[in-house]
């Protein structure tokens, strides 16, 4: 299993409310954010993937919130890919201070789906994408 970097991020203050705490509408775009970088990383960024008609939906978010996160909080965000499946697979993030603290834990699915939006199976059509994948598959995150 190969390891990837954190994605490191700083709170604004546009994504806070009046008490300068992290609204809960901005996780999302978080563990998005940190997707992305964890796909770039193994050499597999979105943009490329679209270009190969490989669309990534998610399919289920759960977030689990611990602490609060607030404006010029500087944080990390470990994506671990949890499951793989040909047609599917599942992340789980975790949002640390820079101190190590966890902060936040969350959840995720997505599936493999052709431009159409018609469920793809990776493994058949681009074995070479889903053995890349398998290489970064936990079964215990850290």
């Amino acid at each position: 299993m190969k390891q990837l970097q954190p994605y490191r991020r700083r709170i604004n203050y546009y994504e806070t409310d009046q008490m300068q705490v992290v609204h809960h509408s901005n996780y999302a775009r978080y563990l998005e954010e940190a997707r992305l970088d964890m796909m770039e990383q193994a050499g597999l960024a979105y943009d490329k993937l679209e270009e190969l008609g490989i669309i990534i939906p998610v399919l289920e978010l759960h977030d689990y919130y611990s602490y609060a996160l607030h404006f010029g909080d500087t944080v990390e965000i470990h994506a671990h890919i949890t499951r793989l499946t040909p047609v599917r697979f599942h992340l789980k993030y975790e949002i640390k201070s820079m101190e190590g603290q966890l902060l936040h834990t969350a959840e995720t699915s997505h599936g493999f789906v052709d431009t159409d939006f018609r469920p793809m199976n990776l493994k058949k059509k681009y074995p070479e994408i889903y053995e890349n994948l398998q290489q970064y598959v936990e079964d215990e995150p850290l």
